[in-house]
């Protein structure tokens, strides 16, 4: 045998055996070596404490009336002195003939609004065309929730209509049209004579923010009231059975100031300073996080006491709540969320987790800000953003950064993917 083809054998025996010996490595390291990981992400900690009290207000019930009532202001609306709030009928005839000349008054509306807009009132087949374009462009605005001049583009297919009716039934004669406005404002008149015997209008002598739900407590829950006070004044109020006048047309709030009063057992309240700010987050009948200032705080009862809250804000989004569970939270810190058993200590001690970068384990410095049962809240001891220290702000923790949570022999810098 040739000297040449023993060499070449040896040379191929040589790096097929170093082949081998790569993928036996490789697949050892890859079955003893896996990382478990997990995506970091930003989050919040609040510090809080779950309380049940009763929203406070200067409330004004509107008088008793024993007619059918016609509310007219929507709930939270507000309301000027001398406005009409409600309309009250002595009999079904009464109310059924208001909406009538409601229905009238409309029809009126719409008629001379299309007096108004007389061009091409003849070309009937014109009319049907506009009609389904505007027919099409209100069904497009919906479907993509745009209600930008929606009532404008409603008054103007009404409109399309009324012409298109009347320029088939006159041919489109102005004057037939005109008669008809006449006739429905006569129409309108002869309803509002009668209506003048047996219904009348409820005026308010104040201004104030609407509301429909009177529940009793209107009397019982005044700002003076709060002035005295106490846990067990608030207790027995809770377990009171209160009744609410019947037959009103509804209630107003005079001031834009409303209270939120309940019972934090003492421990708790020594956290807040009456005339500082803190924030209470509803989440039940109404979901919002309000500003409210500490303005009373009574003596300890039993190691609880009273606390009364105050704002000025969202008053005709809470107009229809009384008694509530709320979360007085008192910090917030927003970090970067960890399991517990992500953080490692580094040869210099400090403190920190390993992030997957390309194909290594990189070690990113981190301070612990907040705890819950299984989880850190952290933040990187360099800014993402840092300008003074590039090279360590790109060793910065960020949230949706991959994060190691367990590995065999992790350092900085090992290769953890192939």
């Amino acid at each position: 045998m040739k000297q040449g083809t023993i060499v070449n054998r040896i040379v191929m025996l040589v790096l097929f055996a170093a082949l081998m010996i790569y993928l036996i490595v490789s697949a050892w390291q890859g079955f003893t070596g896996r990382i478990t990981t997990v995506t970091s992400y930003s989050y919040t900690l609040d510090d809080l404490q779950e309380a049940t009290g009763f929203l406070a207000r200067d409330e004004y019930v509107l008088p008793a009336r024993s007619a059918l009532a016609d509310v007219l202001p929507a709930e939270g609306e507000k309301v000027s002195v001398g406005q009409t709030v409600a309309y009250l009928y002595q009999s079904a005839d009464a109310l059924e003939r208001k909406q009538d000349i409601r229905t009238l008054t409309l029809e009126k509306e719409q008629l001379e609004y299309s007096l108004g807009r007389t061009d091409d009132l003849s070309d009937n087949a014109k009319l049907t065309k506009e009609i389904m374009q505007q027919l099409a462009g209100l069904r497009a605005s919906v479907s993509r929730r745009d209600f930008t001049g929606l009532e404008d583009s409603a008054m103007e297919l009404k409109s399309l209509v009324y012409k298109r009716d009347y320029t088939s039934e006159s041919g489109g004669d102005l004057t037939a049209l005109q008669a008809q406005i006449a006739k429905l404002t006569e129409d309108i008149n002869n309803l509002q004579s009668k209506s003048s015997l047996d219904t009348s209008a409820v005026y308010t002598d104040r201004s104030g923010i609407f509301s429909g739900l009177v529940d009793g407590y209107e009397a019982l829950l005044t700002p003076a009231a709060l002035e005295t006070l106490t846990p067990s004044t608030l207790d027995k109020l809770a377990g009171e059975s209160v009744k609410p006048e019947s037959n009103t047309v509804g209630k107003l709030i005079t001031s834009s100031r409303w209270y939120f009063v309940c019972v934090l057992p003492e421990d708790q309240a020594k956290r807040l300073v009456e005339g500082w700010a803190v924030d209470v987050r509803f989440s039940r009948d109404w979901s919002g996080e309000v500003n409210m200032t500490v303005e009373r705080i009574s003596a300890p009862e039993n190691g609880r006491v009273a606390v009364v809250l105050s704002t000025t804000q969202h008053l005709s989004d809470t107009t229809l709540l009384r008694r509530q569970t709320v979360d007085i939270v008192f910090s917030s810190v927003t970090g970067i969320r960890v399991p517990k058993n992500a953080l490692y200590q580094n040869e210099s001690g400090q403190w920190g987790v390993y992030a997957v970068v390309g194909a290594q384990a990189e070690f990113k410095p981190i301070t612990v800000v907040g705890e819950d049962d299984d989880y850190y809240l952290i933040q990187p001891l360099v800014s993402a953003t840092s300008v003074e220290d590039k090279e360590g702000a790109k060793k910065a923790l960020r949230p949706g950064d991959e994060i190691i949570i367990s590995a065999e022999g992790l350092y900085d810098g090992k290769v953890v993917r192939q």
